[in-house]
């Protein structure tokens, strides 16, 4: 699948940092003299060869052109025309984004010179780090590369040079990408859309006869096309296509092994390995051993392999894959370590099923599946952001053809879990290399809100914790408060926000050992004050999404055990949420804000909050709003039509929000949960006014069930 550029954060962009020193200064008469460029990755420079070329204009060199870069006629003199140096030059550039400074004079010397051999300029993305930086500091005295260079602390050599300058707007780009980020600034399109409004503001146009830089225009959401994209590993998981979980004893002979697959018709046997005294079913832990592995004795032992012990010939330890992960995940798993089996775990990481290959035969897609392993297998943060940067066209490819919102929203939020994990494991290896050693005890960190209900969208903060075993000390706490902090500057960095509201593990009140943790839900349960209950309800939305994840499973149902039948609890968290803010008017019309009226705040945010209340009151244990509101609903022992226009309602919100945010994000603005009114189409108007129309009694039809046994 192609992957547009617009979505990519500034950290991951390929770019070409690029300078041209030329006749004149007048892009429609001047002729080029010398091109230079380096190529970039991100906030580094690649140790590639850059590009440096002499060239031969064709006409003398004046005099004031010569006193600034120093090339005269005579040093051109056995240079090639630039019509000779074009096809080189090209393929330097290849499909990169451009950077330059003032790069509308650069872009319009080179169409100019492609104009006189009879070739076009083809417009391609690009940046000008002079409007960057105004963007970044505002109140900067001047932006002339010197300038800049001084501002940033950065050494420049070989200025007037068209490769030195290059290498000076290289750098200068690099150090302005975290200020960037600071502003809000993180994607290609965001920035070409703060660019091009500070070129719309009064003063600011580029001179007559430079060219604009331009964006990408890559849609998100295209048309159908006959090119059909997979599906279907999107929408089933892992647990229904696996099998059981059927073992054989270490000391068992591969012989048995074999008539146990032919019997039982499979191709894979579990071997669970005794620890201390007790039988773990945990994968790392365990082995396997398959047809692949029983051929490969064969192989070297001849029919002796048969009497041999199976623990002779098996796989360990045991790679494996969440029963409740979605089917792509684990193709992409399998096709990055190169097995043909994995085995299933459940939520307390224990294995109870195997998944094969053929299973998986029948599911197909093309680089959408690699995405998770993309992200499991980045070793550093610019290569996370890249991965991260695909996540929004897959989800326009996967609307496109036909999965609703609901689903997409459960392929984000194991894109988001997978995203924190392996941040998390890449602050444990920082912290071993920075001298802070290993973790000092076991824990889980674990996601809280949408990612844990499985309802992320596009406009997404960070919001987790931190649980760790009891008994650690007070040295502990610090290890885990630093791995945190970390953690979430890698988060923040590759594109999920800081949490505004401070729900993070880097924070004290979302950190601690179980016994802390027990107590803070017992607190929270007995408390009456609103204002000591803030934030507190998406803890009930918790999944562990590293490290000793049984323990947080542990937490998450003591917690809804602790609350069971708790009305007061259930009730003041719908107090503490807020009312719904009304979406309709009057007259039947939407209520909006510059246009856009904010679905969160009108009926999303009330929904969650309500279904969450009551499955706390209710003990329904589950995370997901849906699955809430539909066990609420049977465990009331009746049909309850308000209940399930509320389910209707999530999936519209869910589907309006998501498809403004891909519009957002194609055209370089922040996603939000704004949804413009005049973009929606009659039907979907019509869909809207339902769904408001369902949560106006919200808070009633709340009340109502909460007390009812």
């Amino acid at each position: 699948m192609s992957v547009g550029k617009n979505a990519v954060p500034l950290i991951a962009l390929d770019a070409v940092a690029i300078d041209t020193e030329a006749t004149g200064l007048d892009p429609r008469k001047a002729r080029i003299v010398e091109i230079g460029a380096v190529r970039l990755a991100g906030e580094r420079i690649k140790p590639d060869a850059p590009f440096r070329q002499l060239v031969r204009p064709g006409i003398p060199i004046p005099a004031d052109a010569v006193r600034i870069h120093g090339i005269d006629d005579a040093g051109l003199a056995g240079a090639p025309e630039f019509s000779e140096v074009w096809p080189q030059f090209s393929e330097y550039l290849a499909d990169d984004v451009l950077i330059g400074h003032t790069i509308g004079f650069d872009i319009a010397l080179l169409r100019r010179e492609l104009e006189r051999i009879g070739m076009r300029w083809s417009a391609r993305p690009a940046l000008d780090t002079r409007l960057l930086a105004q963007i970044a500091e505002p109140e900067l005295a001047g932006y002339s590369l010197e300038q800049l260079a001084v501002w940033l602390g950065i050494d420049i050599t070989g200025r007037h040079s068209a490769l030195g300058d290059a290498s000076a707007t290289a750098k200068i780009f690099c150090a302005l990408i975290p200020k960037l980020r600071e502003r809000g600034i993180r994607t290609l399109a965001e920035a070409t859309r703060a660019c091009d409004s500070l070129l719309e503001s009064p003063g600011q146009q580029y001179p007559s006869g430079w060219a604009r830089p331009t964006s990408t225009n890559t849609k998100l959401l295209p048309e159908r096309t006959a090119e059909r994209f997979d599906t279907y590993l999107y929408r089933r998981r892992v647990g229904t296509l696996m099998t059981p979980a059927q073992s054989i004893a270490a000391d068992a002979p591969i012989g048995t092994a074999l008539e146990m697959m032919t019997r039982e018709k499979i191709s894979s046997l579990f071997i669970f390995l005794e620890k201390g005294d007790i039988a773990e079913r945990r994968p790392e832990h365990n082995g396997i051993i398959t047809e692949r592995d029983i051929l490969r004795a064969i192989g070297t032992h001849g029919p002796a392999a048969l009497a041999l012990p199976v623990g002779k010939a098996m796989s360990r330890p045991l790679s494996s894959v969440s029963a409740d992960a979605l089917a792509y995940l684990a193709i992409g798993r399998m096709n990055r370590q190169g097995f043909r089996h994995l085995g299933v775990t459940d939520d307390l990481g224990q294995v109870v099923g195997a998944l094969s290959a053929r299973d998986l035969l029948r599911l197909r897609a093309e680089a959408a599946v690699e995405l998770g392993d993309e992200i499991d297998e980045a070793k550093e943060t610019a290569e996370l952001a890249r991965a991260w940067a695909k996540l929004a066209p897959i989800c326009a490819d996967l609307l496109r053809e036909g999965l609703t919102a609901k689903e997409v929203a459960s392929v984000i939020s194991q894109q988001l879990e997978q995203l924190t994990r392996r941040a998390a494991i890449l602050s444990e290896i920082w912290m071993k290399e920075t001298g802070h050693g290993d973790p000092p005890c076991p824990y889980a960190f674990v996601v809280l809100g949408s990612a844990g209900r499985g309802e992320s969208l596009l406009a997404m903060d960070q919001d987790n914790a931190l649980i760790f075993e009891d008994g650690a000390n007070a040295d502990a706490d610090r290890w885990f408060q630093t791995m945190a902090e970390h953690t979430a500057d890698i988060l923040h960095t590759v594109g999920v926000p800081y949490c505004q509201g401070g729900v993070m593990a880097k924070n004290a009140p979302w950190r601690g050992s179980a016994s802390i943790w027990r107590k803070r839900v017992n607190d929270w349960i007995e408390r009456s004050d609103p204002q000591d209950l803030l934030s507190v309800d998406i803890f009930f939305d918790l999944h562990g999404v590293h490290g000793l994840v049984a323990l947080a499973e542990a937490l998450w149902r003591d917690a809804f055990d602790a609350a069971q039948g708790n009305v007061g609890f259930a009730k003041l968290l719908i107090e503490v949420a807020g009312t719904v803010e009304p979406g309709r008017t009057w007259f039947g019309g939407f209520r909006t804000v510059q246009g856009r009226i904010d679905l969160k705040k009108a009926g999303l945010f009330g929904l969650v909050t309500a279904a969450r209340s009551l499955a706390i009151c209710h003990h329904v244990v589950q995370r997901s709003t849906p699955v809430r509101l539909e066990s609420v609903k049977i465990l009331m022992q009746r049909s309850t039509e308000d209940l399930d226009a509320l389910v209707e309602a999530h999936g519209v919100f869910l589907d309006l929000i998501l498809r403004q945010q891909l519009v957002d994000i194609e055209s370089g603005r922040s996603p939000s949960n704004a949804v413009e009114v005049k973009r929606l189409s009659r039907q979907e108007r019509d869909r809207l006014r339902s769904a408001l129309a369902a949560v106006e009694y919200l808070d009633e039809i709340a009340r109502d069930l909460l007390f009812q046994a």
